[in-house]
């Protein structure tokens, strides 16, 4: 099958992509207390670079030993022993070709507070989420509200983490702002009523990404990257929009690209879906009012969907496709039929069976 778009270099900023095609970040639970993932789960991001991913992030890391964690088992990157773990990682996909990308998170009011060493969750307002936990069976506590000392405390978590990815070899680091997770609950006046200077007004809400954004950037040296990632849905309270129209999500993208940063990653839950009641998907949306670099995941499985992506982004990322099948990047490169996986097919990644 001729290469088209998904098979064409790109150049982002410095770094000259092989392809379009990326694995993307994914939640893990697999560290056993160590806060450093299994070795199988080091060893599959390699092994996607070596079978022809472009890019390859890491699972979601949190950000501080307080209250960032909201499931049991994940990682972080601020010990000599965690950045010592991924430095192999970072060589051998560099080795192979690749860009590796930290992704890094606070959970806010999803954070399971049994897990976290403080024993508590937080967030912008005291307000908690509708749905059941589904890890425990039991609602959601409701988290305090932050102070400006949390603000200040969580923003340091953030840097302390990018600067453990620097040091540990990433090429770059991307700051979570979607998917329900803390930063979006800034953002979202579902979950944001407070009435400071980070509540209230769209600029308000978006005053914690950008104080985190910044922050960030003073870590990560230009020759690294800096993404940021949005979405209009979250994990918990499905139901609910997270942006409250196209002109708030545009609003926000426009200040996405006025920030120091080398491109913005769309997570939709279909990259083809229409999108606030538009006849357009979020990818098209942001490509209105941004020329920055986009990429964009949800439902990318075979290579139609990828081509039809990438006509308005730049990159696509592929989650369960990638996890479940080793050769994705060159089934989709030779045009071969392959499955759209549900989600349940995907639990692996949240077992003890190792990664394929």
């Amino acid at each position: 099958m001729s290469d088209g778009k998904a098979f064409s270099p790109f150049e982002l900023k410095g770094f000259r992509l092989k392809n379009r095609l990326g694995v993307a970040p994914m939640t893990r639970m697999s560290s056993s207390g160590d806060s450093i993932p299994r070795q199988d789960v080091l060893d599959f991001l390699v092994r996607r670079a070596q079978n022809g991913a472009a890019i390859v992030y890491t699972e979601a890391l949190v950000t501080d030993y307080e209250s960032a964690q909201g499931y049991p088992g994940q990682a972080r990157l601020t010990t000599q022993r965690e950045i010592d773990a991924w430095r192999s990682v970072t060589d051998a996909i560099r080795a192979a070709g690749a860009v590796s990308i930290m992704q890094m998170f606070h959970c806010g009011r999803m954070a399971w507070p049994e897990v976290n060493p403080a024993r508590r969750s937080i967030a912008p307002s005291a307000l908690a989420l509708k749905q059941i936990n589904p890890l425990t069976g039991e609602p959601y506590p409701v988290p305090d509200a932050m102070s400006r000392f949390d603000i200040e405390h969580v923003i340091k978590g953030f840097v302390e983490t990018a600067r453990g990815a620097i040091a540990a070899g990433f090429d770059g680091v991307e700051v979570h702002g979607a998917h329900g997770y803390l930063i979006h609950q800034f953002l979202a006046s579902y979950s944001n009523q407070r009435a400071d200077e980070y509540g209230g007004s769209l600029n308000n809400r978006y005053r914690f990404f950008h104080e985190a954004i910044r922050a960030v950037r003073a870590v990560v040296p230009e020759d690294r990257l800096l993404t940021v990632r949005i979405s209009d849905w979250g994990i918990a309270d499905m139901d609910v929009s997270l942006f409250g129209s196209r002109e708030e999500y545009q609003q926000v993208v426009r200040f996405l690209s006025d920030e120091p940063i080398d491109a913005i990653s769309i997570s939709a839950y279909e990259y083809f879906a229409m999108a606030f009641g538009t006849d357009r998907n979020v990818a098209q949306l942001a490509r209105e009012v941004t020329d920055m670099p986009l990429m964009i995941c949800g439902k990318i499985h075979d290579r139609a969907s990828a081509e039809d992506a990438l006509k308005d982004a730049d990159i696509a990322l592929s989650a369960k496709s990638m996890l479940l099948n080793p050769n994705w990047v060159n089934d989709v490169r030779e045009g071969k039929p392959l499955p759209l996986y549900r989600s349940e097919e995907a639990n692996i990644a949240y077992t003890a069976e190792p990664l394929p």
